[in-house]
């Protein structure tokens, strides 16, 4: 996964060169970053399905496979409108997410999946990985070896893959389509998706759009830029283990509380205090941390809705999700071509983490009563 991310979020870190050698847009800028997002998280879903009925082992072979050859491309395209094609199709890689969530949950029984989900998570350093290392590779050798260099690297890894790990034992029933998208029909599955909307959506966005923001409002140069959305990477994909263990012990849905209002108050430091990098900085680290942990906490009641459907669930929802990463992106954009700052995209987070915060509460309520209900009943 970690290679997978790496290619998947691998033009966020050049954007800016691409702006300059293309003399593109605010927003022509975010829609290169953010093309890879869509397909990356449409695709979750029948991936998710896929990867249950026919293995995931295979599948996610053949989907790191099928990711080298755009990047390969890429390498070689020589107008705009040729990245964006390119990029799209390089948002497959995006989709390994939902069948390593698929390929490991089997393993292991439910009381520890919120940790060992949180440790799947790592692989989010991909992020990082391309953070760091992209713009160095683009100032030394061009940006064709960006791609180029990465292509190899996801080459190599996936033989690794191959050769490293074994096919769980076929199940005796295999599901049609129609059975596999039959969670469609829980309530869980459609609050879960609006909360990792949020969590990884939010994610990603910072991921992918950060180092355009530090590059615009704080004259960051390319390299500085990728090593502070190192930073922001890392602190939230290690956090994601501990909101996985935490929901476990704690329960997820109270620990879902803490965090969303934790979100709520660093969106809105962070929306007035875009000239003061040092305030900004300490609340990015925060939100890091936050939208991490929210990550490990959201997917411990991901098994929970359909155990026999694991691959359908987790496409459903980290599909949702990863969408939640690409309009950010483009909003913000949109919004600093506009009004000049990017403090209305950060107000704007903050009243979705709020609507989030408050579904979260009712649901509890809903739970609590029910339950109550129950045992009155069972009492008469």
């Amino acid at each position: 996964m970690v290679i997978s991310f790496a290619v998947w979020s691998v033009f966020s870190p050049m954007a800016s060169t691409l702006q300059e050698q293309y003399q593109l847009t605010e927003t022509q800028r975010s829609f290169i970053i953010v093309i890879p997002i869509l397909l990356g998280s449409v695709m979750r879903i029948p991936m998710g399905i896929i990867a249950d009925k026919y293995g995931a082992r295979k599948v996610y072979t053949l989907t790191m496979l099928f990711s080298v050859l755009p990047m390969f491309a890429a390498g070689f395209a020589n107008s705009y409108g040729a990245l964006l094609f390119w990029a799209f199709l390089i948002g497959m890689a995006g989709t390994t997410f939902t069948i390593a969530i698929t390929y490991v949950t089997k393993w292991f029984p439910a009381e520890k999946q919120g940790l060992v989900l949180g440790i799947i998570g790592i692989g989010n350093l991909g992020t990082a990985v391309a953070s760091f290392t992209v713009p160095s590779i683009v100032n030394f050798f061009g940006l064709q070896w960006a791609f180029w260099g990465l292509a190899f690297a996801l080459s190599i890894m996936t033989v690794v893959f191959w050769i490293g790990t074994k096919e769980l034992p076929k199940p005796k029933e295999v599901k049609t389509l129609k059975e596999a998208l039959s969670v469609t029909k829980y309530k869980a599955t459609w609050v879960l998706s609006l909360y990792y909307f949020l969590t990884f959506g939010g994610f990603v966005a910072f991921s992918f759009y950060l180092p355009t923001l530090l590059q615009e409002t704080f004259h960051f140069s390319p390299v500085d830029a990728g090593l502070n959305v190192a930073v922001f990477v890392v602190a939230a994909t290690l956090i994601r283990p501990i909101g996985g263990y935490l929901a476990d012990k704690l329960g997820a849905n109270q620990v879902i509380i803490v965090l969303f209002s934790g979100i709520i108050l660093s969106a809105s430091i962070m929306a007035i205090s875009l000239d003061n990098f040092s305030v900004f900085s300490i609340s990015c680290i925060v939100m890091a941390l936050l939208l991490g942990a929210g990550n490990g906490a959201v997917f411990k009641l991901v098994p929970a809705v359909s155990p026999n459907n694991t691959g359908a669930v987790t496409g459903i929802i980290s599909a949702i999700g990863g969408i939640g990463g690409f309009f950010p992106p483009l909003v913000m954009g949109m919004v600093k071509e506009v009004t000049g700052t990017y403090s209305s995209g950060f107000i704007l987070l903050a009243l979705f983490a709020a609507g989030c915060l408050l579904v979260n509460v009712f649901s509890i309520i809903r739970t609590s009563a029910t339950t109550f209900r129950a045992n009155n009943v069972n009492e008469n």
